[in-house]
């Protein structure tokens, strides 16, 4: 294969009122001084690339050491290299140490920065990730790594919130032109958010990334220059979603068929280069934050609308679990759940599209996941359907979408657990739309009229373990799926308007119905254990998101919007 490096490489040198570059030579992300470059000033590019605002007390003349100090910054301590922190999504981040419930009301917003990538339809910026401490060219750094739609790579550095280095990936895919174009559902672009593994050595990490034309990356994450030449992964103009790495295989999945493609679960085996694939021919996989993996490395994840036929090879509206096959590098079916009102969910587009959560109690490996019907699945992975592949370990009722609408209730996203200081497991799951009538917990923060999170405890009853509502959060506009660190839990409101049916003209999901009636996303902080308010945002994030997500990481949680900002919210030390 030709290796080709066209791309994009954008240095350090946007300006910084701080002054901390002020009198020393520019420096690309390599440590060299670029060449045709005369002036200490920073390039126009690299102005554009990132603009930066950090919010600092006007009292203090800011250098090196003192914002390290400010910020409480230090290059090392915890990651979030993969969307839901970890294979099984868990959402949980278990080495936070800075932030707690009793100091989350001192939450500020410490810096914002505005990147230049473009949106596609409504798609813009994925969920960011957190590199704790990794080593570059100017010393150990903690870094935010940013994907954009548009075949955008970011990085950014904590202490001061400005822009290490930017990737545009170059594509061996056009669109045609007259075609049907980009929409809001195949919006085209890379919309399978990256991950990152080890880099062969200590403080070295490789980025992967799907691009738009379906080659997998695989990037330095000191300086953004490839390891490894492009390889073919999938199909181009697809709609992938995001990866997981485990024991060496990067596992995604796609949906909606976009561009014409089949709806896949995929498999790169990073030691061989061989690619495997597994097809539910029935509704696309379209979890969000990707699939989950179990202890034994079976990748799980809900479909969408399609039939449930299993006796001929039809997995809509269900659950899957698919395995690499050691020898051949293939993905097999080994396991599957179908509701037991399949057909009804298939009928009213209420798929079972959520990423699924696993974690361990009590000895045992447990799974949950959860459909726009709006209740949540708890499952023993050991089989998730029991003998008929209907029957879960324990169903939830109805949590919300008591009105049984497509597109602006139901759960949506992914769950988040955790294991508190006591032992106890707690399940959360974001929700849209009001809060079911029928369906009640012991605490309850108010009405909720457009979607909150409600929090759930594992417990035995009867011989059987089940999950018993805890607590419902204040209302939010759009919740979206949770964190949680340290007795904190991170939750947003995204503000998008969601709905793809209007009483004028029916069905229509385009964007130029939904962006008009899109507000602003609101970040909450809440106490764990009760769910009651204990920080939020207000107006300080001005735009919605669609389709992001939250990273936490040192005493930082880090939130994007569709107009390319992203948002770092912490405590000032």
């Amino acid at each position: 294969m030709l290796y080709s490096r066209g791309f994009e490489q954008k240095s350090i040198a946007t300006q910084s009122e701080t002054k901390l570059q002020k009198g020393l030579p520019m420096r690309s992300a390599q440590g060299r001084e670029p060449r045709h470059q005369t002036s200490q000033e920073p390039t126009d590019s690299a102005r554009r690339a990132a603009s930066v605002v950090r919010v600092f007390h006007k009292s203090f003349l800011i250098t090196v050491p003192a914002a390290v100090l400010l910020f409480g910054v230090i290059a090392s301590g915890a990651d979030w290299l993969t969307d839901g922190g970890d294979v099984t999504r868990t959402n949980w981040q278990k080495d936070e140490k800075i932030i707690n419930p009793s100091n989350a009301k001192d939450i500020r917003l410490l810096w914002k920065i505005k990147l230049d990538n473009q949106p596609r339809q409504m798609h813009s910026l994925l969920p960011p990730l957190v590199i704790g401490s990794i080593n570059t060219s100017t010393g150990a750094k903690q870094v935010v790594i940013q994907a954009g739609v548009s075949d955008n790579l970011y990085a950014i550095d904590v202490a001061t919130g400005e822009l290490l280095w930017k990737r545009h990936f170059d594509s061996t895919f056009q669109e045609t032109p007259g075609g049907r174009g980009p929409s809001v559902l195949c919006p085209g672009g890379m919309t399978a958010n990256v991950t990152i593994g080890p880099g062969g050595a200590s403080g070295k990490y490789t980025i992967y990334a799907a691009t738009w034309d379906g080659r997998l990356r695989q990037v330095n994450a000191a300086d953004g220059q490839d390891v490894a030449p492009p390889a073919k992964f999938m199909p181009p103009n697809g709609k992938p979603y995001a990866m997981n790495l485990f024991k060496n295989v990067l596992y995604t999945h796609s949906a909606q068929g976009c561009g014409g493609n089949p709806n896949v679960a995929y498999a790169y085996d990073l030691a061989t280069n061989k690619v495997g694939s597994w097809g539910p021919a029935g509704g696309g996989m379209w979890g969000r934050s990707g699939p989950a993996i179990s202890a034994n490395g079976t990748m799980y994840t809900g479909t969408g609308d399609g039939r449930w036929d299993p006796e001929n090879g039809l997995y809509g509206n269900g659950i899957i679990g698919v395995k690499q096959n050691p020898q051949t590098k293939s993905l097999d079916l080994v396991d599957y759940y179908g509701p037991s009102n399949a057909e009804w969910l298939f009928k009213r587009d209420l798929d079972m599209q959520v990423t699924p959560t696993i974690f361990n109690y009590k000895g045992k490996e447990y799974m949950v996941d959860a459909s726009k019907e709006c209740r949540l699945y708890f499952m023993d992975t050991e089989s998730i359907g029991g003998d008929d592949h209907r029957t879960p370990a324990y169903r939830t009722p109805l949590i919300c979408n008591e009105i049984v609408d497509f597109a602006e209730a139901g759960i949506w996203g992914s769950l988040a657990t955790w294991e508190d200081a006591k032992g106890t497991r707690w399940v959360l799951t974001p929700f849209w739309g009001p809060k079911h009538s029928q369906f009640k917990a012991p605490v309850e923060h108010g009405v909720v009229k457009k979607g909150a999170i409600a929090a759930f405890k594992v417990e035995p009853k009867g011989g059987k373990v089940q999950l018993w509502p805890a607590w419902i959060s204040r209302d939010m506009d759009q919740a979206e799926p949770p964190v949680i660190a340290n007795g904190v839990i991170f939750a947003y409101g995204s503000g998008e308007n969601t709905a793809q049916a209007f009483p004028d003209v029916g069905l229509d999901f385009r964007m130029e119905r939904r962006v008009p009636k899109s507000t602003h996303a609101v970040l909450y902080a809440l106490d764990a254990q009760t769910g009651k308010e204990l920080w939020s945002s207000g107006k300080q994030i001005t735009m919605w998101n669609h389709w992001g997500g939250l990273a936490m990481a040192n005493g930082r949680v880090y939130i994007n919007t569709y107009d390319g900002v992203l948002y770092c919210f912490g405590i000032r030390q």
